[in-house]
């Protein structure tokens, strides 16, 4: 009988990437991270000795506790969350099982430093198009879920980074920007270890909008008009992003579930 307090490796990895994933809460000890120091997609590390420091940010949303084998650790920190209201599980085989299922995890050497929030900050160009859209989703989906986005002035990005302590991203001479034929979304994929079908498969529409390939996917041209539309709806551009949230949730979900399917209305067939 499986319990009410578990959840599968398989039905997790369905939820990474959608807006209905829990927080992921990575409460490995110190020692067994730095054996392995990396993240299952969107998780947020916390010590498992301080939960009732940091458990008030996580009030009102569901959780999945992870330890390196699901017990222990987990259980107990499940058990805290539970009793303060939290909808809590764990995570059935813990990390391990989870690369034990060839799932996928992001190096903890490829995330930016935080800020005094835990938080990565981002600094790019104003007025977001398709790249500038297309990353922020990537992050806050697959990397860090409190990731804070800075838009400003495109000659003031590198500064801003620097007195800000955010990491500059889609402009010239960075580290997180185009590479050759790739756009920043691509190279985003890649550096966190997040390569799939459908990332892949939404990477090539992205990269298509965003340099006017749509030669690349049918679908570019789509999300071209999507994202100009967008943009002229909404001057506030963290407004956008989060109109955009939902854009690229659907592109996403298409890209997983449903890039083999079509329709057709009317059919053709003759009415009688």
């Amino acid at each position: 009988m499986s319990s009410t307090t578990t959840i599968s490796v398989d039905k997790l990895h369905r939820l990474v990437g959608t807006p209905r994933l829990p927080r992921l809460i990575d409460v490995r000890t110190s020692e067994v991270f730095a054996a392995d120091p990396r993240h299952i997609p969107g998780a947020v590390r916390r010590s498992h000795e301080a939960v009732a420091e940091w458990i008030g940010p996580f009030r009102g949303s569901a959780a999945v506790v992870i330890c390196q084998h699901g017990h222990q650790l987990s259980e107990g920190v499940a058990a805290w969350l539970r009793h303060e209201g939290i909808a809590a599980e764990v995570l059935e085989g813990g990390y391990a099982g989870w690369v034990a299922a060839g799932r996928p995890v992001v190096p903890e050497a490829a995330i930016p430093p935080r800020d005094s929030d835990g938080r990565t900050v981002w600094v790019t160009r104003a007025r977001p198009k398709v790249d500038r859209i297309a990353c922020p989703w990537l992050i806050r989906r697959f990397v860090d879920p409190d990731a804070a986005f800075l838009f400003v002035t495109p000659s003031e990005v590198a500064a801003v980074a620097e007195r800000f302590g955010g990491t500059p991203f889609d402009i010239d001479d960075v580290y997180w920007s185009h590479r050759g034929e790739l756009c920043t979304f691509d190279v985003m994929i890649a550096e966190f270890g997040l390569a799939s079908d459908a990332l892949q498969r939404l990477a090539t529409i992205v990269r298509g909008a965003d340099t006017s390939r749509h030669d690349l996917a049918p679908e570019a041209a789509g999300l071209l008009a999507a994202s100009l539309g967008l943009s002229r709806m909404y001057a506030d551009d963290l407004e956008q992003l989060e109109a955009g949230m939902t854009l690229y949730d659907a592109f996403y979900r298409w890209a997983r579930d449903a890039s083999e399917e079509s329709h057709n209305w009317p059919s053709g067939k003759a009415r009688s």
